[in-house]
């Protein structure tokens, strides 16, 4: 029986790691002033989105999910004729609407997928399951590597699940964002008020740089720096001092919004990579990708782990 893992877009992984393991990434449509881009986690097409400058100041990016006929038609195309099995775990639902979009999709896919697979000459019956997350991009991908780790040990669709979003409710996330104010006119076109102007301004103004923290999108701030190089530290020894505390899953996801040259220079990167050697804790990382990207802005930092309940430190 052959399980497969599908992911939306907003799940930052590194491409090697996706390939590996045969992850289905769900698209998202990126409009940027008139340029529309499929992101599919395509490397070429990330590429060139960040050498563009896309999201530099000016540019008027959204982007939108598919739509349930779309996540249909995929689904039957590429996923019903190639597992027996598929898993679909999708960014909070309160972020997007790609939760109910393939919620309603995977209804429609049930009433035709044994007409599919007989005529792809397929036996056997196909079932799925559609899972919010309810984690964002660094945190969505180490959800998804936990999930990668549950699939060869033979659980029932159902146990699966319930191992998934058990494991989900001990996720932890830090933020560095690059730009307050980037985050803030983003927030007030979806209607969010969770950052505030005086936030913005005062971030711009003082070079403040805040660390936001906390499980899932139930996040805060936690730390405030006077630079993004003193926040992306703090960040750093936070996860090495849990990794040496212990993780419930051995796990370090982090991903960044900047090219692979300023992704290396990042204080503390190379010190969390040898903490990480040593407990044998695999550390996935990503350049984020364009929906992570126009989400939280460009130069931003995102990591994530599992542990049990804690206090930040950093």
């Amino acid at each position: 029986m052959k399980v497969g893992l599908i992911v939306d877009s907003a799940c930052d992984l590194p491409h090697d790691f996706i390939r590996k393991h045969g992850i289905f990434i769900l698209p998202l449509t990126a409009k940027i002033d008139n340029q529309t881009f499929i992101d599919d986690h395509n490397p070429d097409t990330t590429e060139d989105f960040y050498r563009q400058g896309l999201l530099g100041k000016g540019h008027h990016a959204e982007t939108e999910a598919f739509s349930a006929a779309q996540i249909r038609d995929l689904f039957l195309e590429k996923v019903v004729p190639n597992y027996d099995i598929a898993i679909c775990e999708t960014v909070d639902r309160s972020r997007s609407q790609i939760y109910s979009n393939a919620s309603e999709a995977m209804n429609m896919v049930m009433a035709h997928a044994k007409a599919v697979r007989e005529k792809a000459g397929v036996e056997g019956n196909f079932t799925m399951r559609v899972i919010d997350s309810g984690q964002l991009f660094a945190g969505q991908g180490l959800l998804a590597a936990y999930t990668i780790s549950l699939l060869g040990k033979g659980l029932s669709k159902n146990a699966l699940r319930h191992e998934v979003e058990k494991f989900a409710q001990n996720v932890w996330i830090c933020v560095v964002p690059n730009d307050l104010s980037y985050i803030r006119e983003r927030a007030r076109r979806r209607g969010d008020k969770s950052v505030s102007g005086l936030v913005a301004f005062l971030g711009k103004a003082l070079n403040i740089t805040p660390i936001i923290w906390g499980k899932g999108v139930v996040a805060k701030p936690a730390a405030k720096t006077r630079s993004k190089d003193a926040a992306v530290e703090k960040v750093m020894n936070y996860a090495v001092t849990r990794v040496k505390a212990g993780l419930l899953a051995p796990v370090v996801s982090l991903s960044c919004g900047m090219s692979w040259e300023e992704i290396e220079a990042l204080p503390g990167l190379d010190r969390l990579r040898e903490v990480c050697k040593e407990h044998n804790v695999e550390l996935l990382l990503s350049r984020m990708g364009i929906t992570s990207s126009i989400y939280i802005g460009p130069g931003s930092v995102c990591l994530s782990l599992a542990a049990e309940e804690h206090e930040f430190e950093g």
